[in-house]
């Protein structure tokens, strides 16, 4: 948690004033993992820093519509306050906005002193506190797709550069306006750890990837870079969506988690060991490694809930997708739920695919880092892994096909909630819950097309 003394505040003030920075942008995630923020001037950063700032907690419970849901502790507590601390360890110069920088924040609930039961950010330090008591320091590496749209003359969106067949490609023949090579150069300054980038399969869409680190760096970070997309693509009139399936003939964009684990006998960092490594473990893992497979297969239809939180997630499932739907793992193979990549020692590590590019990072990871701390503790080892092309129903179960019943399996999923926490998992379903009820009452464009001349 953030919490600044006055003289290391006022350092971070000269800084920044001698930098030609007068306003901070003080951010958090909302539950779904949107940006919430407030503009402060430089010279009330240390009164910020101090006292906080004051949003209505139901910014929570608050629909991509704008509608508030009706979650415990908002509505019904007549919309109280959470207090908004900025974290100035996160500090950073936006390259895009002159005079501007960005820091997280820490979300507290003033009647109890303690962080935001909602608060995503929170919850992932929660998990990893669990992990630490077990000598595990989890290590992240994200990988988010998105697809790039431009305004469509007929109103709405179209996707950006459609053509096909230009995948895994970079430069113009793929990107007719450079957008990947102009976003790359912006996003280097953000200090987010981002690598590369390519074009992805689909028209319109990019692949960027990050570097790996500790868990909650992680998050930060791909916190951060799907905020920096989204703004950059708005400066241009365009829009970056992280949908899981925007276009109906088109894939989806998927949220790829890589994690391993450090362990170290001590409180020294450089004695720190890949703990999923083990060249004399059955396929060179170690037995932690594939408990905690076996932990991310055992919860993964809970897990569901939270790689894949909205109603159009599941429409990225089923045959000829290419993403995963069935509950297995296999040795570098892309069709399978859980990879593992060829590389073994300090690159040892398993790749669940199951998220889509719509989660929320902080609680992708905390699920998925949860998921395989579970594993650990039961020392269970997973089933034979997939052989060949994956997608058989004969061979693998069946993940949840659609939202509610994912979130049943995240309430039936006691092991997992009790370590996610009960207020965390409560506010989390009703506010899912509510938005299943509204597409359930919503008249889509399909429906009139298929039924109204007809009938």
């Amino acid at each position: 948690m953030s919490a600044h003394d006055p003289a290391e505040v006022r350092r971070h003030v000269e800084r920044l004033a001698a930098d030609g920075i007068d306003v901070v942008r003080v951010t958090y995630p909302d539950l779904i993992g949107t940006e919430r923020a407030r503009d402060v001037l430089l010279e009330e950063l240390p009164r910020a820093a101090e006292h906080g700032l004051a949003f209505c907690r139901a910014v929570y419970h608050t629909s991509p519509q704008g509608d508030v849901v009706p979650v415990g502790g908002g509505l019904d507590a007549g919309l109280p306050d959470i207090c908004v601390r900025p974290d100035l360890d996160t500090l950073v110069a936006l390259p895009w906005e002159p005079g501007v920088a960005a820091c997280l924040a820490d979300v507290v609930d003033p009647a109890t002193g303690r962080p935001a039961p909602e608060s995503p950010r929170d919850l992932l330090r929660t998990v990893l506190d669990r992990c630490r008591e077990h000598g595990l320091r989890p290590v992240v590496g994200p990988e988010l797709e998105y697809f790039l749209c431009e305004p469509d003359p007929a109103g709405g969106w179209r996707r950006y550069a459609r053509d096909p067949g230009v995948v895994y490609t970079a430069g113009l023949r793929a990107d007719p306006d450079n957008h990947l090579l102009r976003t790359l150069r912006q996003v280097r300054g953000l200090d987010i750890g981002v690598l590369s980038g390519n074009h992805e399969f689909d028209g319109g869409q990019f692949e960027i990837n990050l570097l790996h680190s500790g868990a909650l760096s992680a998050a930060d970070r791909a916190f951060r870079f799907k905020a920096a997309i989204k703004e950059l693509a708005r400066r241009e009139n365009r829009l970056a969506t992280f949908m899981a399936k925007p276009f109906n003939d088109a894939g989806g964009s998927g949220f790829h988690l890589h994690l391993s684990c450090e362990s170290s006998d001590g409180a020294d960092a450089e004695a720190a060991r890949n703990a999923f490594d083990d060249p004399s473990g059955a396929y060179g893992l170690s037995a932690t490694a594939r408990h905690a497979i076996a932990g991310v297969l055992a919860h993964a239809p809970a897990l569901a809930a939270l790689l894949n939180p909205t109603v159009n997630s599941y429409k990225r499932f089923g045959p000829d997708t290419l993403a995963p739907w069935l509950i297995d793992w296999g040795l570098d193979n892309r069709s399978a739920m859980v990879r593992i990549p060829p590389e073994r020692g300090g690159g040892a590590r398993l790749e669940l695919r199951l998220g889509d590019a719509g989660a929320n990072p902080y609680l992708a990871v905390a699920g998925t880092v949860a998921a395989a701390l579970l594993g650990v503790l039961a020392g269970e080892e997973p089933p034979p892994p997939l052989e060949g092309y994956g997608y058989d129903t004969a061979r693998s179960a069946v993940l949840p096909m659609d939202l509610s019943t994912a979130l049943d399996a995240l309430e039936a999923d006691t092991a997992l909630t009790e370590l996610l926490g009960k207020d965390f998992t409560t506010s989390y379903l009703t506010y899912k819950r509510n938005e299943v009820e509204r597409f359930g009452r919503h008249v889509t464009d399909w429906e009139f097309t298929e039924y109204a001349y007809h009938l």
